[in-house]
């Protein structure tokens, strides 16, 4: 495809495992803040350098509470929900992430550390008990951040089954049609205001109960945003997670010596799992929109206030202003500023629970299996279509 001027339909190049669209890169170097077109909403600015990302990223003349109406741009066919904290400016943003902040802490995960390396034992030994080969993600990947998530709010283990069911088409671009997403959204939220009046009944003291007190006894919580707040963690905390879990071990797997790397040094794990979340491709290619209150002038280019603006963290997370040799996947790299997590308000709620999971998963798994392996050839691998994550729909691995 050839670099000019004008809107772009996005996105450009069907999806292909974990590769990274090489077109977004030409951007980057020729016309780093470029228009395209979005399968909804119409039109945004794509941002492609790492700079320019961190000022949408961080800078409040870009909001978030504006994307939330139907001609905004987006990859889903529903909008954006006005009572989700992914969707809310300060104030509002504020006054809800203090609400469940605490939880999240660096301190606080690490104290979920043990928890997190018990259950990823604990499923490795049930998966070591079967015949190989066996579906990493069935046995391990899904389960482990369902079990972790359903211990940090307060959700019944065995209820993994029936929400689990309504996560693909909440996550979905184009496998699902609007009204199966609608039903999907439906659907869950019954089930959340049933957990939430089944909780008000008995109170525990858990991240649920701390909202559910939130709203009944300190009113700092509408109806409407307790339901959508336990929605947005209960999804968010799987889902990001089980997809990254089974794309590292996929990485992993099929670039030489990564795996005796690690095994050989396992006090490289956490710059390990940093250079992987920035490495590897785990969304569609964009954020969701952010739009501008002002008029913006970014990477050389005015946004008028009232556009939307997407980034290609991927790409900012390649730049070579930024990181020495960014197509190569250096377990050791340091320092490593990526921008997967966000900078700003909207830094991600989780990401030291998900950096914890993610080092104790993937520290298992080379650790446990010394012959860990793909069990069919990479390109027998199938690989999720039409969804919010890229991931593999099963990944057969042996040992």
């Amino acid at each position: 495809m050839e670099v000019s001027a004008g809107v772009r339909s996005y996105p450009f190049h069907p999806p292909e495992r974990l590769v990274l669209d090489p077109f977004l890169a030409e951007l980057r170097e020729r016309e780093p803040v470029s228009r395209i077109s979005l399968p909804f909403g119409g039109e945004a600015w794509l941002v492609t350098r790492y700079e320019d990302a961190r000022v949408v990223l961080s800078d409040a003349r870009f909001g978030r509470a504006a994307a939330t109406g139907p001609d905004v741009a987006r990859m889903t066919p529903e909008p954006g929900g006005a009572a989700s904290i992914l969707f809310a400016d300060p104030p509002e943003h504020s006054r809800l992430r203090r609400l469940v902040a605490q939880a999240f802490t660096g301190r606080s995960t690490e104290r979920m550390r043990s928890y997190i390396a018990r259950a990823a034992g604990d499923l490795l030994d049930a998966m070591e008990q079967r015949e190989p080969p066996v579906d990493l993600i069935e046995h391990f990947a899904v389960p482990l951040p369902v079990k972790v998530i359903c211990e940090l709010l307060g959700v019944p283990h065995e209820d993994r089954h029936r929400f689990r069911t309504w996560v693909e088409p909440v996550m979905s671009s184009t496998a699902h049609s609007a009204e199966e997403i609608r039903d999907a959204l439906d659907q869950f939220a019954d089930y959340l205001v049933d957990l939430i009046d089944e909780r008000r009944a008995r109170p525990c003291d858990d991240l649920l109960g701390t909202l559910i007190h939130a709203h009944d006894e300190e009113g700092r919580l509408t109806e409407q945003e307790l339901v959508t707040f336990v929605g947005v963690l209960l999804v968010a905390g799987q889902e990001n997670t089980a997809n990254q879990i089974a794309n590292f071990t996929y990485t992993l797997l099929t670039e030489p010596g990564l795996v005796d790397l690690l095994r050989g040094r396992p006090d490289i794990i956490a710059s390990a799992v940093e250079e992987l979340l920035r490495f590897v491709v785990i969304g569609t290619g964009v954020t969701f929109a952010r739009i501008a209150l002002t008029d913006v002038k970014l990477g050389g280019t005015v946004i008028a206030a009232g556009d939307a603006v997407m980034i290609s963290l991927a790409t900012a997370n390649r730049d070579p202003r930024v990181f020495g040799e960014p197509e190569t996947l250096d377990l050791t790299r340091d320092p490593n500023p990526h921008l997967v997590f966000g900078p700003g308000t909207h830094h991600c709620l989780g990401a030291s629970l998900a950096r914890v999971e993610l080092q104790e998963a993937i520290g298992a798994l080379v650790h446990r299996y010394p012959a860990l392996r793909l069990a069919c050839a990479d390109e027998e691998v199938q690989w999720k279509s039409g969804l919010m994550v890229r991931g593999p729909v099963s990944l057969p691995v042996t040992w």
